[in-house]
């Protein structure tokens, strides 16, 4: 917290950081912190974490895509669906990267590098990486070349080719690098700024993926809460629909916000439907600078809304509330919306969107769950085993009867998982390794490709 001195020896010396962190990392973490005319509380743990998640996640985003479409003989040169024929994930993530060109052309024009990091940063996280490339692995993984599987690498080359260039006045080295490898010509500092293309913009899209980024994020807090693993099927969630459009956008989402939690329905509950109890809690940090004195009265007032007056601000994003000194406008940033746990269910809310998740788990649900945990560590084996991703395998598996009967269940799953060709169940030898699918459950697994 102070300014930095030699007198006080509390300065840091850029080269050692330099030499340490790089300066790609050293400018990203001090531009996106703080405005170049701010001050910045220096810490270079956050370099560090600027390594990590965002040189880090482009870094492997690229690696994916390289390992892929050098399996496959796949290059820039290789023709590309129209964007108009590509899947609809192909379309969001293009109208989110001209999104993204837009405001950090804006950003940068009003001389806010700051911004334009963030918007960049932002886009590559949880956009591009944790999204499209990891709703699309599978168009990757699957042996077969086709449109879907070509429409995939022509989008996520244009991405990542566009991110080298917004991103290259702060990264110039790591971006000119990237180029490269992506096989741009010369260097990215000699190529042409991306130009926004209107036409691939498309706002109803985005506020859809929107919503089902939120849901799943919301879902997956509620697992989290209760240590429910992803890979435990469970049977459905809950979400109260505010209005027409929403309703109509949650059935759009639905199949894709079912396989990224893990649950078999969503179900959508009537506006008016009592199933809900939601409670408000009055924000004051926000509430004081606005109202002052009369935030008292405020507070009190939104503690006696009723659940009509609840859903109305949650719909509309503001509430008047009339009170004994004249009306005052209540915004849905002003409170905190609290929903009552139902018993069986775990719920949670946020910015007007509500989740309540089933948590009963069926004996089917359980068999599922296991397939899935031995999936994954079938998949850890290979990887540990120097397969290749293509390399197709035969499968012995030892371990308790409950487990067989949901190899038996899910069998046709489990093999198309793992490319087994054969799954076998009986005694293994001693090049087999033991896994725990969870406590007090083990499984021994012998592999071997098959040429």
């Amino acid at each position: 917290g102070q300014k930095m001195s030699k007198r006080l020896g509390n300065a840091v010396d850029p080269f050692e950081t330099l030499s340490k962190f790089g300066p790609d990392a050293t400018r990203w973490y001090m531009l996106t912190n703080a405005q170049p005319w701010d001050n910045l509380r220096f810490d270079t743990d956050g370099i560090g974490e600027v390594q990590r998640k965002f040189f880090g996640t482009l870094h492997n985003t690229y690696a994916f895509f390289a390992l892929y479409a050098g399996i496959d003989g796949w290059s820039p040169e290789s023709n590309a669906p129209a964007v108009v024929d590509r899947p609809e994930l192909d379309r969001w993530i293009l109208s989110r990267l001209h999104t993204c060109i837009a405001g950090v052309e804006s950003a940068f024009d009003a001389f806010e590098p700051t911004k334009a990091g963030r918007l960049v940063q932002s886009f590559v996280v949880d956009d591009l990486s944790n999204w499209y490339v990891r709703l699309g692995r599978r168009r990757f993984w699957k042996s077969d070349s086709d449109t879907d599987k070509a429409a995939a690498y022509a989008t996520l080359h244009d991405c990542l080719s566009t991110v080298s260039l917004l991103a290259s006045p702060i990264a110039p080295f790591f971006m000119d690098r990237l180029w490269q490898d992506l096989g741009g010509a010369d260097s990215v500092h000699l190529a042409d700024w991306p130009v926004v293309e209107e036409g691939l913009r498309n706002e109803e899209l985005e506020a859809r993926m929107d919503l089902a980024q939120r849901l799943s994020s919301l879902t997956l807090s509620l697992r989290k809460r209760e240590k429910i693993r992803v890979r435990q099927p469970l049977g459905r969630i809950l979400v109260p629909v505010l209005d027409d459009d929403f309703g109509a956008r949650l059935e759009a989402v639905s199949e894709l916000v079912k396989g990224e939690v893990n649950v078999k329905a969503i179900e959508p509950l009537a506006e008016d439907s009592e199933i809900l109890t939601k409670r408000l809690k009055a924000d004051f940090k926000k509430l004081g600078p606005r109202y002052g004195k009369r935030m008292k009265a405020v507070a009190s007032a939104i503690e006696q809304l009723g659940q009509d007056s609840i859903r109305t601000l949650e719909r509309n994003g503001r509430l008047e509330l009339v009170l004994e000194d004249g009306p005052v406008e209540l915004l849905l940033d002003d409170v905190e919306v609290q929903t009552e746990d139902i018993p069986g269910w775990l719920v949670a809310g946020e910015g007007g969107l509500t989740v309540a998740l089933d948590i009963e788990i069926t004996a089917e649900l359980r068999s599922e769950g296991l397939a899935r945990e031995l999936v994954n560590r079938i998949q850890q084996q290979r990887k540990d085993g120097g397969l290749e991703v293509t390399d197709r395998i035969a499968l012995l598996l030892d371990g308790p009867e409950e487990l067989k009967d949901s190899v038996a269940s899910n069998l046709d799953y489990i093999r198309t998982e793992t490319l087994a060709e054969k799954v076998e169940w009986g005694r293994v030898g001693p090049e087999a390794k033991k896994e725990e699918l969870e406590p007090q459950l083990t499984v021994a697994i012998a592999m071997v490709a098959i040429h």
